[in-house]
């Protein structure tokens, strides 16, 4: 079988961060294509534009926080959502991808495929 893959454009102006999510994962794994298997990387390249003008619905920006944990004894680190979106907009629309992708070993290819830029792109 021959896999082919597009590739597709979104403008995240405008568009809620998850509806947008689901649809970069979906272009991502390839469910729109006649030959979808869940065991094969059949999906297309996709360029997110715009990521820094996602809309963000309710008070999520002042509410949702992110952690992390350095491994060390009092090592949690927070951030709140609406930090991470004034700073690097695209890290917020890639984790809410890598989200629902799967968790296997396809989940990395798939990320590879993802380009996210702020603005518009200064080769296009």
């Amino acid at each position: 079988m021959d896999i082919t893959r597009q590739h597709l454009v979104v403008d995240a102006s405008g568009k809620a961060l998850g509806r947008l999510a689901s649809e970069i994962a979906q272009s991502l794994m390839g469910k729109g294509k006649p030959y979808f298997s869940r065991y094969m990387d059949c999906g297309d390249y996709v360029r997110v534009i715009n990521a820094s003008q996602v809309l963000v619905t309710g008070n999520k920006p002042n509410k949702k926080v992110y952690y992390r944990h350095s491994g060390y004894p009092a090592g949690l680190k927070t951030v709140v959502m609406g930090d991470v979106l004034s700073r690097k907009p695209e890290w917020v629309i890639l984790n809410a991808v890598a989200g629902m992708l799967p968790k296997n070993k396809l989940r990395r290819g798939m990320l590879k495929r993802l380009e996210i830029y702020p603005g518009l792109p200064k080769n296009s």
